[in-house]
């Protein structure tokens, strides 16, 4: 048995999304977000080295001596499934373990609005998930894929780095393909799902304009695409796409975006009224014709104002969200004012007065 099992098992077993390991410190659990250490000495550089070893293939212990990080799934019966990250600092070796839940949760688990599933009936365009990493972006795709292989046949390809949830066919045949294993890159994995008659295709982050441009493709070509951004809110990840195409080719990405997007779901990850969880706060963006049109001319700053007023299609924005879990305390009013633009909104719910801004009363 690895012995890095113990530090995992111990982490999942506490209710901890993710185990950090680093020379000079003690393991760390990422519990409700706060980092936790777990009572045992500091890793010293030899230790640790010893208890990631155990754990990678002679190819993976290849590339990582030659200086590459790593991103790799570790699955094992004791413990169950992990995303890793394995890389090199300043002063030896490090890892972060993010914990896989053992089943992938439906959408109504995760509480995630009708619309979600609405933009899954669409046979073709794009529905991007977007949110800063560690925000839950993968296990929201990972319910989408789920609904959808349980009540589509399709054949669904996924391209990912690493595989993080496992899916076995249902109705729908699931073909998981991980970057860097079975695929050169997104964009190579993109080009060949496009020969292999897929029906919905999940990319697991649209990071350059090479992978965009494919993707952008399948879309116009007849397939459905779920992508994922490291932005955080509807505008932001309108505003990333376009400005990450050559100049020539910006206003054909809008264009494309008013006519294949079917809607953008932002996500931040806020702590539950009883602090015991996190829940999963959206940003819901459908594009919708005045959305189109506001694209297509240009006025993408205006959109927010259009999610504000939207919400008899499913629309919202980050702060009306936050607002209404802090008033049906579904979540922490601290951490949603932490977490909103408009904090004006939410000063009233605060109960950690050393959050509010501080007002001077001295006499001048």
């Amino acid at each position: 048995m690895p012995r890095i099992n113990a530090f995992l098992k111990l982490g999942r077993d506490q209710g901890g999304s993710d185990i950090h390991l680093a020379v000079g410190s003690p393991p760390l659990i990422r519990l409700h977000g706060d980092l936790m250490p777990i009572k045992y000495r500091e890793l010293s550089s030899t230790e640790l080295e010893e208890l990631v070893d155990e754990i990678l293939t002679p190819e993976q212990k290849k590339m990582f001596q030659s200086g590459k990080d790593l991103d790799f799934s570790y699955d094992d019966p004791e413990v169950g499934r992990f995303r890793v990250n394995l890389f090199k600092k300043v002063n030896g070796i490090g890892a972060s373990l993010r914990a896989i839940a053992p089943t992938i949760p439906s959408m109504k688990e995760l509480g995630l609005p009708p619309i979600i599933e609405k933009f899954l009936h669409a046979n073709q365009g794009i529905v991007l998930v977007t949110g800063a990493t560690g925000t839950g972006k993968s296990t929201t795709l990972a319910s989408m894929i789920d609904w959808l292989n349980k009540n589509r046949r399709y054949n669904i390809i996924t391209l990912e780095d690493p595989i993080e949830y496992v899916h076995k066919s249902s109705k729908s045949l699931v073909v998981q393909r991980a970057v860097g294993t079975h695929v050169d890159s997104f964009a190579a994995g993109l080009r060949a799902a496009l020969r292999e008659d897929p029906d919905v295709i999940l990319v697991g982050e649209l990071r350059d304009p090479e992978t965009i441009s494919m993707a952008m493709t399948a879309a116009e070509t007849g397939h459905l695409v779920l992508g994922t951004l490291h932005t955080t809110s509807a505008v932001k990840t309108l505003d990333r796409i376009v400005d990450a195409m050559p100049t020539e080719q910006k206003a054909l990405a809008s264009t494309f975006l008013a006519q294949h997007l079917k809607g953008v779901i932002s996500q931040k990850l806020v702590r539950t009224f009883d602090g015991r969880h996190r829940k999963a706060m959206l940003e819901i963006m459908v594009n919708t014709p005045s959305i189109a049109s506001l694209i297509l001319n240009n006025k993408i700053f205006q959109i927010p104002s259009s999610l504000q007023t939207g919400r008899e299609v499913g629309m919202q924005l980050m702060d009306q969200a936050l607002l209404e879990g802090v008033k049906n305390k579904e979540i922490d009013a601290d951490d949603a004012y932490l977490h909103a633009t408009d904090k004006k909104l939410f000063q009233r719910y605060v109960s950690n007065p050393d959050l509010l801004p501080q007002i001077n009363l001295a006499v001048t």
